[in-house]
């Protein structure tokens, strides 16, 4: 789920402004797990533009406050949510905590930093979402410290099925600022990809791990 169209559209148009969001559909970019892809996104590009950052900062906030209402506390998710989840829980005037992907092997072993109590309401801000394998070690880990978890939110989504699936089998419900239909959709009105590259984009969220093999 997205915040709104018109919100959606505007991230869309930031992301691809300031190229957090690259599409190249025909010299694509190998992802760490080996899949070929026509789209890399770095969110954490939105931190080096004030006005961007301030636009995105707000979505957040509000997107919380409507889908989830107020919570106790916001938790970021290590690494890219650490810096969008501070600015957030600025806005909302809340505390702040985040999640390691693991525990530390050292000090006091934490996995989540910062000060929190047990039955706090929280919500999780993540920077990207494509499986959301990720986000939800981290919802995990604060639903085991006894924290209760309202849903997550995140700027962009490939709006994979496995993702869709996992967040409903783990029943957190989430939603973000924009998505992928919205990025490619912003980015063929604005002659940045054609026609053709639309399609090939399709088919590649279609079908991630045979497109181009």
């Amino acid at each position: 789920m997205i915040l709104n169209e018109d919100k959606a559209k505007k991230v869309a148009e930031f992301l691809l402004q300031i190229k957090a969001i690259k599409l190249s559909p025909n010299d694509p970019f190998t992802w760490a797990s080996g899949i070929k892809s026509p789209i890399y996104c770095d969110n954490r590009v939105t931190l080096s533009y004030p006005n961007i950052r301030t636009f995105i900062r707000q979505s957040y906030a509000e997107s919380i406050l409507d889908h989830y209402g107020k919570p106790d506390v916001i938790a970021g998710v290590a690494t890219g949510g650490i810096a969008l989840g501070a600015l957030v829980a600025q806005e909302l005037g809340l505390p702040f905590i985040y999640v390691r992907s693991s525990a530390k092997e050292h000090g006091l072993g934490n996995q989540i930093e910062g000060f929190y109590e047990k039955s706090q309401k929280v919500v999780v801000i993540e920077d990207l979402i494509s499986t959301g394998g990720s986000s939800l070690k981290a919802v995990d880990a604060l639903r085991d410290a006894g924290l209760e978890v309202k849903g997550l939110v995140a700027i962009f989504t490939y709006g994979f099925d496995v993702a869709h699936a996992n967040f409903a089998n783990s029943e957190c419900p989430y939603v973000t600022l924009s998505d992928y239909n919205t990025v490619v959709s912003m980015a063929l009105d604005s002659n940045l990809i054609s026609k053709a590259d639309l399609e090939s984009l399709k088919e590649w969220r279609n079908n991630p791990k045979k497109w181009r093999q």
